[in-house]
């Protein structure tokens, strides 16, 4: 393959990560954000991979200082919200060498635009010595997950959501997906989690964990909010003959009364190390162990993350890596 998007598990570099700095973004809960996503990257820092944290100023760097290790490498950059995944580059492989990609953004379709968050994934890129195609199709990282073959996983919810590419059909957005990223399969999931503020998300719901080989929650109680939303993308997937491994969902999580969209799925693969959101649900011990089953080759560990969750997303959302040259699955 010419041109390929390598998978999330492949061997990486670094990983980048976003350090949270808006207090409007996080209201009652930008010091234990911070902390946490601190905990995250001292994690991965320990497990032998490099990190580089993303600062806003010299206040939010001595805050960031404050709580990660002399491993963690602190980068100052103008960026908004911290989801590298869906501001930062994507990287690809392309005849041997590493290139980034950079789609448009508009702010999860027009509701959170801040300064730098457009740029700020070029920059990254640039900085890193690596060549930047760009596309006009607006598209966020955590939008689409590939296996690594070929086949990329997305939701109709986001892709085709009007609020991002109103003048493109499925197949236009598919075949700017293979031109851009190397994608040559699509497996379209439908919604979401509910309260989802990117409208969807696909590493909120279903995650490829090998070749043809995907992780999708299950409902834990009769309460449980996404229960026909996971075994929808359940036999969406098998009907496309991709192998699905449930694992438990947290169940009902919610803040001031609104359901939240908690998931295990939001989980961050690293060279050693792979990073389980928790929540403070009783299902929490169940989901980090089943997805430690699903890497026997790296440790797995739970880190809470409910003030992560408080400002929109997750470990997997706040981190972009950088694939290693020999980074092939």
């Amino acid at each position: 393959m010419a041109l390929l998007m390598p998978p999330e598990w492949a061997k990486q570099d670094w990983l980048w990560v976003g350090f949270p700095h808006l207090a409007d973004e996080w209201p009652g809960w930008l010091e234990l954000a911070q902390e946490q996503i601190a905990a995250f990257a001292n994690e991965v820092a320990q497990s032998g991979q490099q990190v580089r944290l993303l600062v806003r100023d010299e206040a939010n760097e001595a805050r960031a200082r404050e709580l990660v290790s002399e491993k963690v490498t602190l980068e100052r950059r103008t960026y908004g919200d911290i989801w590298l995944r869906d501001t930062g580059p994507l990287v690809v492989l392309e005849e041997g060498k590493r290139a980034a990609r950079r789609f448009g953004f508009n702010g999860w379709g027009g509701k959170y635009l801040m300064p730098g968050d457009q740029e700020v994934g070029a920059e990254l890129a640039r900085d890193a010595g690596l060549p930047v195609g760009a596309s006009p199709m607006i598209l966020e990282g955590g939008a689409i997950d590939g296996d690594g073959t070929g086949l990329a996983a997305t939701t109709a919810q986001c892709l085709l959501n009007r609020n991002r590419n109103p003048a493109m059909e499925r197949e236009e957005i598919e075949a700017e997906l293979a031109r851009m990223l190397g994608f040559d399969r699509f497996l379209w999931l439908g919604e979401g989690l509910i309260n989802d503020h990117t409208d969807g998300h696909v590493d909120n719901l279903a995650r490829f964990v090998g070749p043809n080989r995907m992780v999708i929650p299950e409902a834990t109680g009769s309460n449980d909010p996404n229960d026909e939303i996971y075994a929808d993308a359940k036999r969406r997937a098998q009907n496309a003959g991709v192998e699905v491994i449930t694992i438990p969902s947290p169940g009902r999580i919610t803040r001031d009364g609104a359901i939240e969209p908690a998931s295990y799925v939001n989980f961050a693969i690293t060279t050693h190390l792979v990073v389980v959101p928790t929540f403070g649900s009783r299902h929490d011990d169940e989901g980090v162990e089943a997805i430690a089953e699903l890497f026997p080759d790296r440790d797995c560990i739970g880190l809470p993350a409910e003030a992560v969750l408080a400002g929109g997303g997750g470990f997997h959302c706040a981190s972009q890596q950088m694939p290693a040259l020999s980074a092939r699955g």
